[in-house]
C-alpha cells in the first residue's frame, strides 16, 4: 500500500478542500441571500407613501409564499430578521448591493457554475460578510454602531464561534476595555478591534472568570481560584485577550532561602514580554505590590532575550485599591491591580459608567 501514499494524500487534501470550500460557499449564498431579500423588501417598501403603511402585510405575504414554494426558514419573524440585516449593514459595499439575485445561478455551457457570488468567495478579501448568518443574527442586536463593529471585527480575526460570541457581548467586553483605554484608545479599539500596542492595552475593568464556576462567595482560597481558572484555561486565555501564550504556573523564585511562588506565567505575541499574574482575594496589600515589582524586577533582568519588552505584572483582586497602587510603586512601573468578577457584570451599568466617563472627558 505503500506505493499509493501520495495518491491517498492529495485525494484527502482534495476531498478536505472541498468540503471546507463547499461550507464557505454555502455560508456565503446563505448571508448574501439573506442581505437581498431584505433590500427587496425595503425597496417594496419605497415605492411610496402609500406602499410604506403595508409594511407589515409585506412581511406576512412574503412569508406565506415563500413558505409554500420552499417550505421551513421563511417565517414572518426570519424575514423580519433578513430586513433589519440589509438597513444595518447596507453601507457596507455599495457594489454588492448593485448586483442582483440572478447572479448566483448563471450556467455556462461547460456545467460549471460561474457566479459573482463565486467570484467574490475566491477572493474573501472583497466579500463583505465573512461571519456566518446566525453570527450576524446575533450582532444586530447590538445598537451601537461602534460596539457592533468591535465585536464584528474581534470575531473575524478570533475566529469565535456564536456561542464565544455571545459570552464576550454579555460579558460586556466592549466596555470593559474601553473604560481601561484613554477616548483616543476607544475610538480606535472600534475601528481596529482590540490588537494590544502598549501593555494598558491588555487591562479590562473587571476581568470577568464566571467560567471558573466559583461561588461568589465571602471565603475561598486563592489555590481554589487559580486551579479553577487552570481548569478552564483556554477560557481563561481567551478572557486576558489576544496574543496570549501559558508557560508556566507557580514559578518558583528564591531569595535568601525563602521561597516566593508568581501564580502563573504568560506570554503575549504582540507585545512581545512576559505577564506574570497573582491572584488575590483577600485585601490588596502594599506587600502583594512589592512581591510583584521583585518578580517583574527579576524577569526584566534575568529572563529578557534581545528584541522583548519589559515584563507586565498584573494582581487579579477581588477588590483593587488605585490609591495604593500609585502610593506603592513607581510611575510606569507596569505593575497593574484589576478587580475580577465571578459573574457577568450588569451590562447596562457598564454602558451608563461608560457613558458617563466619555461625556467627562468631553468637558
Amino acid at each position: 500500500m505503500e506505493e499509493f501514499t501520495n495518491l491517498f494524500s492529495k485525494s484527502k487534501m482534495l476531498i478536505d478542500n472541498a468540503r471546507s470550500s463547499m461550507g464557505t460557499m454555502v455560508n456565503a449564498v446563505t448571508v448574501y441571500t439573506s442581505f437581498l431579500l431584505g433590500k427587496y423588501m425595503v425597496e417594496e417598501e419605497q415605492f411610496g407613501d402609500e406602499r410604506a403603511k403595508y409594511g407589515a402585510k409585506i412581511l406576512d405575504s412574503l412569508a406565506d409564499y415563500l413558505t409554500s414554494e420552499y417550505g421551513r426558514g421563511f417565517s414572518r419573524s426570519n424575514l423580519a430578521g433578513m430586513r433589519k440585516f440589509y438597513i444595518v449593514y447596507r453601507e457596507r459595499d455599495p457594489e454588492i448591493v448593485q448586483s442582483g439575485i440572478g447572479q448566483l445561478c448563471l450556467m455556462q455551457d461547460n456545467g460549471i457554475v460561474q457566479s459573482e457570488i463565486g467570484q467574490l468567495i475566491l477572493d474573501r478579501g472583497a466579500f463583505p460578510f465573512k461571519l456566518s448568518w446566525t453570527h450576524y443574527q446575533v450582532l444586530m442586536t447590538i445598537e451601537n454602531d461602534d460596539e457592533r463593529a468591535f465585536y464584528e471585527m474581534e470575531a473575524i480575526k478570533g475566529i469565535w464561534s456564536v456561542k464565544t460570541l455571545k459570552r464576550q457581548y454579555h460579558s460586556s467586553l466592549y466596555e470593559r476595555m474601553a473604560l481601561s483605554r484613554d477616548k483616543a484608545g476607544v475610538i480606535e479599539m472600534a475601528k481596529k478591534g482590540a490588537v494590544p500596542y502598549r501593555p494598558e492595552d491588555i487591562l479590562k475593568t473587571p476581568y470577568v472568570l464566571e467560567f471558573a464556576g466559583l461561588a461568589d462567595r465571602s471565603i475561598y482560597h486563592e489555590n481554589d481560584l487559580e486551579a479553577a481558572v487552570l481548569n478552564k484555561l483556554q477560557d481563561f486565555l481567551l478572557e486576558m485577550g489576544k496574543g496570549f501564550l501559558f508557560e508556566k504556573r507557580q514559578r518558583r523564585f528564591t531569595f535568601n532561602d525563602k521561597n516566593f511562588y508568581c501564580d502563573l506565567v504568560l506570554y503575549n505575541r504582540f507585545l512581545r514580554c512576559y505577564v506574570l499574574i497573582d491572584f488575590k482575594v483577600d485585601e490588596l496589600t502594599h506587600q502583594d505590590l512589592g512581591q510583584m515589582q521583585m518578580y517583574v524586577n527579576y524577569y526584566d533582568r534575568h529572563e529578557l532575550i534581545e528584541g522583548e519588552n519589559p515584563t507586565i505584572g498584573i494582581l487579579l483582586c477581588k477588590q483593587s485599591d488605585e490609591a495604593l497602587v500609585e502610593l506603592t510603586l513607581p510611575k510606569n512601573s507596569n505593575i497593574y491591580a484589576k478587580e475580577y468578577k465571578l459573574y457577568l457584570p450588569d451590562k447596562n451599568l457598564l454602558k451608563e459608567k461608560l457613558q458617563q466617563w466619555l461625556n467627562e472627558t468631553e468637558d
